[in-house]
């Protein structure tokens, strides 16, 4: 029996939902609750640019996926709760530099604990090979909606 688009859809609803909901819980549990964007932080603290420390909101903002203007309140909203601190950057003073404090640093941890317990959760039961095969086809349901290839998105997740 063929499955229908509208199936599809609403499994793919339901999982992102059920994704995001898993992520919460995880975060509250370990204190992160009030983290708007943990991904933000993550990639504040991996990013490996010339100036590791300095991100313009636009490029965080097609990072995430997100509006400047969602970054823009992230950061205000991180900055509040003392997970990072703004400073003039040092090449270039009207760009600023988003920089992780102890605790930002702290709560990174803490996200990528979220992340791998909600990942171990969800893929329970799943054989190695299943897993394998699972993150190959929804690389090309990736690249078939960013209209590329396999080979470039492939290229975009390496280190």
């Amino acid at each position: 029996m063929p499955i229908s688009s509208n199936q599809m859809e609403l499994l793919n609803q339901r999982l992102h939902q059920a994704h995001r909901t898993a992520v919460a819980a995880e975060l509250s549990a370990r204190g992160l609750g009030e983290i708007g964007h943990p991904m933000l932080l993550t990639i504040l603290k991996s990013s490996r640019s010339e100036d590791p420390e300095c991100h313009a909101q636009r490029d965080l903002a097609e990072l995430l996926h997100i509006s400047p203007a969602a970054v823009a309140n992230s950061l205000k909203s991180l900055e509040k709760g003392g997970y990072i601190h703004r400073e003039p950057g040092a090449r270039d003073a009207r760009r600023n530099r988003v920089v992780l404090t102890d605790k930002g640093r702290q709560a990174v941890d803490g996200c990528q604990d979220a992340f791998e317990a909600v990942s171990r959760r969800m893929l329970a039961g799943f054989t190695q090979e299943e897993r394998a095969q699972l993150l190959s086809l929804r690389r090309r349901m990736l690249a078939n909606l960013q209209n590329g290839t396999l080979d470039q998105l492939q290229a975009k997740e390496e280190p």
